[in-house]
């Protein structure tokens, strides 16, 4: 373990890619349900997650970039029988499958809190900053970034003095992952050591235990273990916790849409996981073991904020940050806001002299929430201490230079509307793998896209 010292928590939100579209494609996702087939605004969605990533920075937080994944996937057309020119692939899907053709066109990489899991040298065997990109293998559309996420992870963090890259785990539902969606670290200070928290809601090796109902459940205790192993965690410092049936079959398809965690706070629902005193006892016991003091719980129960509307408003969804004077933030999706009970339980939270959680700040990525992906989803926590961030590629660091290029980036390169439809069109091929080109020549990134590599791109 790292002595502690100064580090910082980095959010590396992802940028919405061109094809962002409502094709319904995560079951269990009941915002992406609800909005299948509606028309999408791809420019908006875009502009709303730079405005969000710019609000963060303006915090005086560290703020980056992840590019989008390449879409259409026309390579994973081919994969399975599509045949012919780019646009005799996309066409020929259309008219077979267009829920396949939908799911490799998708823009899901967005939500880059499904991107990886990342453990913080403080917390690691030998020190270092450990990465597994995810393998997503429940949902087709979501599987097929893994290679691309690890591919763009270790073309940020190259160093192999501070940084590990592991490959993703066997794409199999044995251990099947969903990144940091399912996972929280705990700690009195980012550089101090933490208590890492990993929620799964089925084991694959175990037989009797009763699942959700209606709903899969995602994440594997397999898969959990298995993380926490190659990042070299202390046992001693790693809580499992298996998430609530029912917040699974309410639509709380990640913990991250029942609970949320910043240091010495961890906010949840009361119906967030199976036997939820034990797992706050143990969180507590661990916590004080490992990081000292006492680790704050502020649990909403069903009676403030039912599950259902726990999962409609996305409370959980929100950020919380630490500010430059110690005290927290919420960073909420617009929609607590005029939800009369979300809003009653925040501003319950931020009067409460007994946190540290001081404010709120509601931003709107409605394009993102319709889909079912609030501002937690947007982003992948990475921490680093001062010589991992200068080790770190600074390309993809937001600062004003590159929001502005970015946001004239995206008016240069998106489509104001998309309808399902569109899909199909080869136009939107070549505008998308254009966007991306200039995209990588922008954040200094090489050429991670498979297009580029056959075409000779940046």
């Amino acid at each position: 373990m790292s002595a502690v010292g100064r580090a910082y928590e980095v959010n590396f939100d992802g940028l919405v890619g061109p094809t962002h579209s409502y094709a319904g494609l995560a079951y269990g996702n009941v915002a992406a349900t609800k909005h299948r087939l509606s028309i999408s605004n791809p420019k908006e969605a875009a502009l709303q997650g730079l405005a969000k990533m710019k609000f963060l920075r303006d915090l005086d937080l560290k703020q980056a970039v992840l590019p989008p994944q390449e879409r259409p996937d026309v390579a994973a057309l081919r994969r399975v029988g599509f045949t012919g020119t780019d646009a005799q692939v996309l066409w020929k899907a259309r008219e077979e499958d267009p829920v396949l053709l939908a799911s490799c066109c998708s823009a899901s990489g967005m939500w880059t809190a499904n991107a990886a899991t990342v453990s913080p040298s403080c917390d690691t065997s030998d020190a270092r900053v450990h990465f597994t990109a995810a393998n997503l293998v429940t949902q087709f559309h979501r599987s097929i970034e893994a290679a691309t996420t690890a591919a763009v992870l270790r073309r940020i963090f190259t160093e192999q003095r501070a940084f590990v890259h592991h490959t993703p785990l066997p794409a199999t539902g044995y251990f099947a992952d969903e990144g940091a969606a399912n996972h929280t670290r705990l700690c009195a200070t980012h550089g101090g050591p933490g208590v890492e928290m990993f929620v799964y809601g089925r084991s694959a090796g175990r037989t009797g235990d009763t699942g959700p109902a209606k709903f899969p459940a995602r994440q594997t205790l397999e898969a959990s273990q298995s993380l926490a192993r190659l990042h070299g965690l202390d046992a001693a410092a790693v809580v499992f916790a298996r998430q609530a049936p029912q917040a699974i079959d309410a639509g709380a398809f990640h913990n991250d849409v029942v609970a949320v965690g910043n240091q010495n706070v961890l906010l949840c629902h009361a119906a967030a996981w199976a036997d939820q005193a034990s797992v706050t006892a143990e969180l507590r016991s661990k916590f004080a073991q490992r990081c000292g003091g006492d680790l704050v719980v502020i649990e909403v129960s069903e009676n403030e904020l039912p599950l259902a509307e726990a999962v409609e408003t996305y409370l959980f969804n929100c950020q919380l940050v630490t500010m430059g004077n110690g005290e927290m933030a919420m960073i909420a999706p617009i929609e607590c806001q005029s939800h009369e009970r979300a809003r009653a339980v925040i501003e319950r939270i931020v009067a409460d002299h007994d946190n540290p959680i001081r404010g709120v700040h509601y931003l709107d990525v409605r394009q993102s929430m319709r889909n079912g992906g609030g501002p937690a989803c947007l982003r992948l926590r990475v921490v680093l201490d001062e010589r991992q961030l200068g080790a770190a590629h600074q390309g993809v660091f937001l600062d004003d230079r590159l929001y502005g290029e970015l946001t004239a980036w995206v008016e240069r390169h998106y489509r104001d509307r998309l309808h399902p439809d569109d899909l199909a069109d080869p136009k939107l091929l070549e505008e998308s793998r254009a966007a991306l080109d200039a995209l990588t020549g922008i954040l200094g990134i090489g050429s991670v896209y498979p297009f580029q590599q056959a075409g000779g791109g940046r």
